[in-house]
């Protein structure tokens, strides 16, 4: 199994930031992409970046430019960093980790509000 614990999440006002923690523990082999999803009220879970394991990034239009995500191998852990925060950010963010025909592990998710 795997076990992924999230971190960094809290108030923050327009045009602040935050940086999110996912540290991965457990069957962490066969790591295919860990990512960043997001779910605000009444409205779908939806990705806002992911990174392979050989590195490639991908992230939502909506972050494009504000948001960073880097992970730490040594530390099993994936960081996304925001920047420029708007209220349309406000949402749970969770951690996703997908392995190789093993499936997809979420985190608990963290709570990030940003106020105008």
């Amino acid at each position: 199994q795997v076990k992924l614990v999230e971190s960094g999440g809290g108030l923050v006002q327009t045009g602040g930031s935050l940086r999110l923690s996912c540290t991965a523990s457990g069957s962490i082999f066969s790591i295919v992409a860990m990512g960043w999803y997001r779910q605000a009220p009444g409205k779908q879970r939806e990705l806002v970046a992911a990174i392979t394991s050989g590195g490639s990034t991908k992230y939502a239009d909506s972050v494009k430019g504000r948001v960073t995500i880097s992970r730490d191998n040594a530390k099993n852990t994936v960081y996304l960093q925001m920047n420029n925060l708007k209220p349309d950010d406000t949402a749970v963010y969770y951690c996703n980790l997908d392995r190789l025909f093993a499936g997809s592990y979420w985190g608990q998710g963290t709570q990030v509000t940003v106020s105008s």
